[in-house]
Formats: structure tokens, C-alpha cells, sequence
């Protein structure tokens, strides 16, 4: 399927800095997700290449705790094929008013029943190892979603607050999940605005990284499942001075000896306005589909 979004949803999205969307994923797409969810889960790498972060595994992990893998796009197609859309790309340069977009990483998350909060947080926060330092999120919910099963909340209107340039606070399963939300919000003198995405499965939504987000805990019987794109911009590249901080310690290892260019294996290009797209995507997806 294809999806494009409309000048309305841009405008809402610039002035809210999120967007709440439907129909990003079709029901086959969905079925087939949640079989490979598991099996990542398992430790079972479709492709044989290891996720950049694998922090949750059957056996070995708190099964209360939300599982959470980064960059599966390499170790399953089928994650691949959904994450390496041109549409989204496309959809994301729109919003960034980018000349294309690059993929930052993937996220493969599942929060099972009692399954504890994500502490609120602002995305770039984590980025200070490449510049320019914009990040753009598509987020896609595998299940449905209510207030009732950890959904993704969004304060409308943080993405113009305060800069936070370091990460503050614990993201898995805090005390409290919302408290570095309400204090920048104390600092900007704001009563937060706090909004639940409430979709059917397939749907989803886009973020600023200065938006403040996180989800509370799965107070529901049922699983919650959804699959994230964060891009950047096409022109991105690696700041030496930034390694060392936030995820640098994990993407610094994709970084040249000799310049600071990012490499398209590993940041692929999805979208470029005029019209490159890295050679090598259509050959993963095309797997998938044999």
C-alpha cells in the first residue's frame, strides 16, 4: 500500500509538532509482523545479522519489562520492507522540509499486559552524534490502541520548548514515567496537553524530535504491539565531537576513518527529492515478496 499525506495534516503537524494518521500498514503487512515480532523476540535473525540493540530476549529478560529491539530492518525483511517505504521517507522529508530522508534506525516494540511505562523524553535528546541534529518519527500500531493499554502520548506544542541536549531520567519502566515532561513544562511556565493516540491497528502517527512523549504502563489484557521509523535528513553526517554520547557509543562504529559522510548500507537513503534512493533497498524488499 501507499500513503500521502495531505497539506492539512502538514499544517497540523507543524503547528502541533505530531500528527495522527491512518492506514500506514495493511492487515496482511500486520499478520506477518506480529509472527516476525516473536521471533526476534526468540533471538531468531531471519537474515542472520544481529539488530544494532536487542534489549529484551525470551529466557533472559524481565518479562514484565516492554521488549524493545533497535534496527531489525537488518535482521528481518519483513520489518524491512515496512520501514524502508519510499512513501514514508517522502512523508517525513515533507514534514522536515528535507531534501530526503535517511533511516536513523527502526524500532520494534511490544508492551505485553502489566508491561511498565517509557519514561517521557524528547528524541533528539539522544542524537548529539550527528548533525544536523533533526530527527522525524513515523510510528505504526500493530494492535489497537486505547489509554487503557500503554498508547503513546504526546504533549501538543513541546516541540517548541526548551532543547534538552542530554537525555535526563530512566526511559524503561520509571517510578514515574511522566516527571521530566512536567518539569520542563514547570520550567516553561505550560500546562501540558497531554494527548493519547488512540488508533485502530494500521494507523499510527508522525513526531517532531523536540516533541515530549512516552507511554504509561498496559493496564489491559491484551498486547501492544507497533513498529517505528525515526529519520533523518538525506544530508546528514556524523559529528566526531558528538561520538561518545547518547546512541554514539552503538553508531559510532558505522562512522569512516577518513570523513564524517554517513554510509548508505548501514543509513539507508528512502526518499531523496531528486529521485536517488539507496540501490540496495529494492533487493531486501523484493526478498520479502518471493
Amino acid at each position: 500500500m501507499s500513503f500521502s499525506l495531505t497539506n492539512k495534516q502538514i499544517e497540523r503537524f507543524r503547528d502541533d509538532g505530531f500528527v495522527v494518521v491512518d492506514k500506514l500498514v495493511d492487515e496482511k503487512a500486520i499478520a506477518q509482523l506480529h509472527t516476525r515480532f516473536d521471533r526476534l523476540f526468540q533471538g531468531d535473525f531471519e537474515t542472520g545479522t544481529r539488530p544494532d540493540e536487542v534489549n529484551w530476549q525470551e529466557g533472559e529478560s524481565d518479562p514484565e519489562l516492554t521488549r524493545q529491539i533497535c534496527n531489525a530492518w537488518k535482521s528481518d525483511r519483513c520489518v524491512a520492507a515496512t520501514v524502508l517505504r519510499e512513501d514514508l521517507g517522502h512523508a517525513l522529508a515533507q514534514l522536515g522540509s528535507w531534501p530526503g530522508t535517511r533511516i536513523v534506525q527502526d524500532n520494534v516494540i511490544s508492551k505485553p499486559p502489566g508491561g511498565g511505562a517509557l519514561g517521557y523524553h524528547q528524541d533528539n535528546a539522544y542524537l548529539a552524534w550527528y548533525t544536523p541534529r533533526e530527527m522525524l518519527t513515523c510510528w505504526i500500531a500493530l494492535d489497537a490502541t486505547s489509554s487503557a493499554n500503554g498508547i503513546l502520548e504526546f504533549v501538543k506544542g513541546s516541540h517548541r520548548w526548551q532543547r534538552q541536549l542530554q537525555p535526563q531520567g530512566e526511559f524503561h519502566n520509571p517510578a514515574d514515567y511522566q516527571i521530566e515532561m512536567e518539569t520542563a513544562a514547570q520550567q516553561e511556565g505550560q500546562t501540558p496537553e497531554v494527548i493519547h493516540v488512540e488508533v485502530p491497528r494500521g494507523g499510527g502517527s508522525f513526531h517532531h524530535g523536540w516533541m515530549w512523549h512516552g507511554s504509561g504502563a498496559n493496564r489491559s489484557l491484551d498486547w501492544r504491539r507497533s513498529l517505528v521509523l525515526h529519520g533523518m535528513r538525506s544530508d546528514t553526517q556524523f559529528v566526531p565531537e558528538g561520538l561518545g554520547y547518547g546512541n554514539g557509543p552503538v553508531y559510532s562504529r558505522y562512522k569512516h576513518l577518513d570523513d564524517c559522510d554517513m554510509d548508505e548500507n548501514h543509513f539507508p537513503i528512502l526518499w531523496r527529492q531528486d529521485g536517488h534512493r539507496t540501490a540496495g533497498i529494492s533487493t531486501v524488499i523484493a526478498a520479502q515478496h518471493d
